[in-house]
């Protein structure tokens, strides 16, 4: 699986991308989010505030219900504020 973090995510984790193969039961965006949030110390400061974070699996929208397989590029991108 292709991930790409976005804005302070990137920051946080360390890089803009990464290709990882999903361990066995982690099937769906929720329980990748749990996984990734348990991989290390800077993972897990990254994923403190995720229930603001939108998840996009192959370009689209989803929920944490959303089926996701080794195939899928799956983007997290935190809210971005302006001026």
């Amino acid at each position: 699986m292709k991930l790409r973090y976005f804005a302070w995510l990137r920051d946080s984790v360390g890089c803009a991308e990464e290709e990882v193969t999903l361990p066995a039961g982690v099937d769906n965006v929720g329980k990748l989010l749990d996984w990734l949030a348990g991989r290390g110390e800077r993972y897990e400061q990254a994923f403190e505030f995720i229930a603001v974070v939108m998840v996009f699996v192959n370009q689209h929208y989803a929920d944490r219900s959303r089926p996701v397989s080794d195939d899928d590029e799956v983007w997290l991108v935190p809210p971005i504020a302006g001026g």
